[in-house]
C-alpha cells in the first residue's frame, strides 16, 4: 500500500461514520472515470497499450489502495487455473471442472471471510465473485468453440471461441478495472469486440448520417454525457445511504428500542431497512456501470426506432422496476441483472440434455449455485428458502386471482384492476422487506430475532397461502373463471392464451436462482419415479412399488436435495 495514502480516507471516516475502506471503494469507483477516459484515448491500433493500462490500474486498486497482495494471489489461481482448464482439458466435462475449481476456490474465501467477521474490511471476495461468473462463461465458451456449429444455438454460436486468446487478452479480462470489485460482468466475447472494436460496427445498409458521433481518431462513440448521468445518479444513492444508513440499520431492528414501537411502525423501520441497503448497491452499480459506459464496454447499438445509442450493455440493476414491482418475479427480475443471465445461461440451461426442457435438476442446480456463490451465511439460505415459496405463491395469484380484475377475453382491465395492483405492490414489497431481512443480518440467530419481533408475518402469509391454493379453494377459483367466461370456446382459449403467456415468462428461468414453482418441481419428481417404477417393472422387477407416505416424501428429498414440509 502507497505510504499515507489512508489519511484522507481517515479523515472522511470520521466525518462521515463510513469506514476507511468503504470510502477508498468508492474513490477507486470514481477515480475509475478519468482512467477510463484514459483509457479510450489509447489508439485503436494498439489494443496491447490498453491490456497492459488494464491490468496496471487493477495492480494499483489492488495493491497500492487496498494492500490486498494475497488478493493478487486469489485472482491469479482462480484466472490462471480456468485458463489451464480450458486450454489442456479436451472432454465434454471440461467446463464443469472449471466450474467445480472455481466454486470451491471462492468458497474457500467465503469461509475465511465470514470467519474473520469484518465486513466494514474490502478483500478481494467481491472481485472474486465477479471473476467467477465470468470464468465460469469462459470455459463454457471455450467449450462451444469445439462443437459443430449445427449443434448450437444462436446464444452459443455469438459467444463461442474457437481459440483461446493471448495470455495478454486474457490478463485484460480478468482485471478489467471499471468492474474489477462490484462487477457488472460480461463475456470474453464482449471484451474481445471492445479492443478490436468491431463492438463499434455499424448494421449493414445503416445510413452513416444516423451514425453516432465519435472522435476523428477513435471508433468508440462519445460517451460522457451517459457516463456522467450514471456517476451523478450513483453518487446521489451512495449519500442517500450515507445519510439514511445513520437512521435506519441493523443495530436498530435488534436493539431494544426497536421493541417499544408498535407493529406497523416495526414493519415500516424494517421496509427502510431494506430500502436503505438498496441504496448502496444502487450507488455502487450505477457508478461501475459509468465507468464501463465511459470506456465504450456499455454499448449496446443504435436504437432502429430512435437513432440514439444504446449504453445498457451492462446494466445491473433499475432501481425503479424493483420499488414499484408488483409480483416477485418484477422485483428480483429487475435486481443483479447479470447474475440472472449468468445463472441462465451458464447453469439452467447447461444442465438441460438437448432437445429437452429444463426441469427441477436444472433449477436445483441453479439454485444451489446461486446460493454457494453468494456464501455461506445463514441468513441467505433462510432468504432463498422463503422466496422460493413467495415465487410459487405469486404464480398462483396471477393465474388464479388476476383473471378476475381483467375482461373475459384477457386483454384489457376491469375498473377494479387499479385495486388489485395496489394491492399487490403493497404486498410485494411487504413481504420482500421481510424476506431479505436476513440477507442483511447474515447471522440465524439476528435473523430469527427480528423476524419473531415481527411476528413472522410473512412466513405465517406464505403458509396461509400455500394451504390456500392447495385446498379446494384453488378448483373453486378455476370453476368461477370458467363461468365467468361463459364457457365460450373462444373467450377459454384466449385467457388460455394469456396463462401460457404467464406460464412462460415465470419458468422461462429461475431468478437469482430461486425456481419459479417449487411445488410444481415436487410433482415433476413424483413423476419421474413413477416412470421409473413402471420402467423398472417392464424389466421383470414385479415387486418393484410407487412408494408411499415417508417412503415417497425421503425419495422426492433425495432427488431435491432439499426437505419437504
Amino acid at each position: 500500500m502507497l505510504p499515507f495514502i489512508d489519511v484522507p480516507f481517515q479523515y472522511g471516516s470520521s466525518l462521515t461514520g463510513a469506514s476507511v475502506d468503504e470510502l477508498k471503494l468508492i474513490f477507486s469507483f470514481l477515480l475509475s472515470y478519468p482512467l477510463a477516459g484514459v483509457l479510450k484515448r489509447i489508439p485503436d491500433a494498439r489494443p496491447y497499450q490498453k491490456n497492459l493500462f488494464i491490468i496496471a490500474v487493477s495492480i494499483f486498486y489492488l495493491v497500492g489502495l487496498f494492500d490486498l497482495w494475497a488478493g493478487i494471489r486469489t485472482l491469479f489461481i482462480s484466472s490462471a487455473g480456468a485458463y489451464i482448464i480450458a486450454k489442456y482439458v479436451q472432454e465434454d466435462f471440461m467446463p464443469w471442472l472449471g466450474f467445480v475449481f472455481l466454486m470451491g476456490h471462492m468458497s474457500i474465501n467465503h469461509i475465511y471471510r465470514q470467519s474473520i467477521n469484518a465486513p466494514e474490511k474490502v478483500d478481494v471476495t467481491g472481485a472474486q465473485m465477479v471473476l467467477i461468473m465470468k470464468l465460469t462463461a469462459f470455459c463454457w465458451n471455450v467449450q462451444d468453440g469445439r462443437l459443430p456449429e449445427k449443434d448450437l444455438v444462436d446464444f452459443q454460436k455469438q459467444r463461442a471461441l474457437r481459440e483461446l486468446p493471448s495470455l495478454l487478452d486474457y490478463a485484460g479480462y480478468v482485471l478489467f478495472f471499471p468492474s474489477l470489485f462490484a462487477g457488472p460482468s460480461f463475456d470474453y466475447v464482449d471484451y474481445r469486440q471492445w479492443i478490436e472494436t468491431s463492438m463499434f460496427d455499424l448494421p449493414p445498409g445503416t445510413d452513416p448520417k444516423t451514425a453516432p458521433r465519435t472522435h476523428k481518431h477513435r471508433r468508440i462513440p462519445r460517451s460522457g454525457t451517459p457516463a456522467t448521468w450514471k456517476a451523478v445518479t450513483g453518487l446521489v444513492w451512495i449519500l442517500a445511504f450515507l445519510k439514511f444508513s445513520s437512521w435506519y440499520n441493523a443495530g436498530l431492528v435488534l436493539s431494544d428500542q426497536y421493541l417499544e414501537y408498535g407493529f406497523l411502525r416495526r414493519v415500516w423501520q424494517l421496509e427502510m431497512l431494506g430500502f436503505v441497503t438498496r441504496m448502496k448497491y444502487y450507488g455502487v452499480w450505477h457508478l461501475t456501470e459509468g465507468a464501463c459506459i465511459l470506456s465504450g464496454m456499455g454499448f449496446k447499438g443504435v436504437d432502429p426506432k430512435t437513432g440514439k445509442v444504446r449504453w445498457n450493455r451492462l446494466q445491473n440493476v433499475n432501481p425503479w422496476g424493483i420499488e414499484t414491482a408488483q409480483n416477485s418475479r418484477a422485483y428480483l427480475e429487475n435486481w443483479n441483472m447479470n447474475t440472472n443471465h449468468w445463472l441462465r445461461n451458464y447453469m439452467y440451461l447447461r444442465v438441460t440434455p438437448k432437445g429437452k426442457k429444463p426441469g427441477f435438476r436444472a433449477s436445483l442446480a441453479t439454485f444451489t449455485t446461486s446460493a454457494f456463490w453468494h456464501g455461506f451465511y445463514p441468513g441467505y439460505y433462510l432468504s432463498f428458502i422463503l422466496a422460493a415459496f413467495l415465487q410459487t405463491i405469486a404464480k398462483n395469484v396471477r393465474r388464479h386471482i388476476r383473471p378476475f380484475f381483467l375482461t373475459p377475453d384477457g386483454t384489457r382491465p376491469t375498473s377494479y384492476k387499479p385495486y388489485y395492483d395496489f394491492l399487490s405492490y403493497l404486498a410485494t414489497q411487504l413481504v420482500f422487506c421481510f424476506t431479505t431481512a436476513p440477507f442483511v443480518l447474515l447471522t440465524l440467530p439476528d435473523s430469527l430475532l427480528v423476524w419473531s419481533r415481527v411476528y413472522f408475518y410473512t412466513v405465517l402469509g406464505a403458509a396461509a397461502a400455500m394451504a390456500f391454493f392447495a385446498s379446494p379453494a384453488k378448483r373453486y377459483l378455476i370453476q368461477r373463471l370458467n363461468e365467468r367466461n361463459n364457457n365460450d370456446n373462444k373467450q377459454k382459449m384466449q385467457v388460455g392464451s394469456e396463462v401460457d403467456r404467464m406460464e412462460k415468462e415465470e419458468r422461462a428461468y429461475p431468478l437469482q436462482g430461486l425456481p419459479s414453482d417449487f411445488t410444481a418441481e415436487v410433482d415433476e419428481v413424483v413423476e419421474e419415479i413413477r416412470r421409473e417404477v413402471e420402467a423398472r417393472r417392464r424389466k421383470g422387477s414385479v415387486n418393484v412399488g410407487m412408494p408411499k407416505g415417508d417412503e415417497m416424501k425421503k425419495a422426492v428429498e433425495e432427488r431435491l436435495g432439499k426437505k419437504v414440509s
